[in-house]
């Protein structure tokens, strides 16, 4: 009984054992296994094939959000920066607390992006605030120094401008 297993054994591991006493050349090795050499300098620089891929960071999502107001985070799409001249407001909601719906305009044509504005929320290059949501436009007040080299204030009126219109009513 011992005598078969052991020929079994010889039997199961000799096409192991002639395979290694082969020289590389005589067997199919790719040519990547003969080289001697590879382009890696430190392996153990490379990443883990096998562990997952790392979620974005808080940092890395902070990037994408904007400080609002009272130090609240919003990805909502801010129109500060954009000219007075170029702002549209296209609706009005009332109530406890009012908003208006604004679009700006590229040469006559709204964009397809609507932005809600706030009173308090600043506007334009000059900061002009927004100290009233009526019901039929916002009212902006700009500070500007004069020609006397002192502080103005102006205060601009954006009417509400229908979608399908070009000019304000």
């Amino acid at each position: 009984m011992m005598k078969r297993f052991f020929i079994l054994i010889l039997l199961v591991s000799f096409p192991f054992m002639s395979l290694t006493a082969q020289s590389k050349d005589t067997l199919n090795v790719p040519t990547l296994f003969k080289n001697e050499q590879t382009s890696i300098k430190n392996p153990l620089e490379l990443g883990d094939p096998f562990k997952r891929k790392k979620i974005r960071s808080r940092q890395d999502s902070r990037q994408s959000l904007q400080l609002g107001k009272d130090g609240v985070y919003t990805n909502l799409p801010q129109i500060d920066g954009n000219p007075v001249e170029a702002i549209r407001v296209t609706g009005i909601m009332l109530g406890k607390e009012r908003r208006a719906i604004a679009r700006l305009s590229n040469n006559g044509a709204l964009s397809s992006e609507s932005y809600v504005l706030k009173e308090g929320m600043k506007l334009g290059e000059n900061e002009a605030e927004i100290k009233a949501i009526l019901p039929g436009g916002i009212v902006l007040v700009e500070k500007i120094r004069n020609v006397y080299d002192q502080d103005e204030y102006i205060e601009t009126v954006v009417p509400i401008t229908n979608v399908g219109d070009d000019e304000p009513k």
